[in-house]
């Protein structure tokens, strides 16, 4: 109870008429500028859209679009045409790419070089070896783990951790 009377003293006296409510709640005169301006912009969308449709229906009437035009069937459509017998086609284009790759022919037009069938291009370069990496040292400095094949290397910690040959 002696919690409520200190807080009475902060609360308005509600028996004064001026302390009931705010006076001034809003501001009245903006929200209608807000609401007069919402309705002449949809007014004005309103005509700019019937002008659109307006526009574009005089624009359809001036140019409208060409009726369907039955062709000859005798004639042939437009290019780009479809392949009429792809699997012909086809068989011309892996013969042609046959020829070139199991064919000799020259490279340049000086005639100064000479393209070979591909499998003696492999033979020759299998007889002449394809360059290597030098090998890496045999012996490696102590201490030091070399990656052999994929793996990580020998060990990369001890058991016991990096410390068990001193504890012992």
């Amino acid at each position: 109870m002696a919690d409520n009377r200190e807080l009475e003293q902060f609360l308005p006296d509600l028996s004064d008429p001026n302390q009931r409510h705010e006076s001034r709640d809003i501001n009245v005169w903006a929200i209608g500028k807000i609401g007069i301006g919402l309705v002449l912009t949809t007014i004005a969308s309103i005509f700019i859209v019937f002008g659109v449709f307006r526009f574009l229906q005089v624009q359809y009437q001036k140019h409208p679009p060409r009726a369907f035009e039955i062709q000859d069937a005798r004639q042939l459509p437009p290019e780009p045409r479809l392949v009429p017998n792809e699997p012909e086609s086809l068989e011309e284009m892996r013969t042609a790419e046959d020829a070139i790759l199991n064919g000799y022919s020259w490279a340049n037009q000086d005639h100064t070089e000479v393209k070979i069938p591909i499998d003696k291009a492999i033979d020759k370069l299998l007889a002449k070896g394809l360059p290597a990496r030098a090998q890496a040292p045999a012996e490696a400095p102590d201490g030091v783990s070399v990656p052999t094949d994929s793996g990580l290397g020998e060990k990369i910690q001890q058991v016991g951790g990096p410390l068990a040959g001193e504890l012992k």
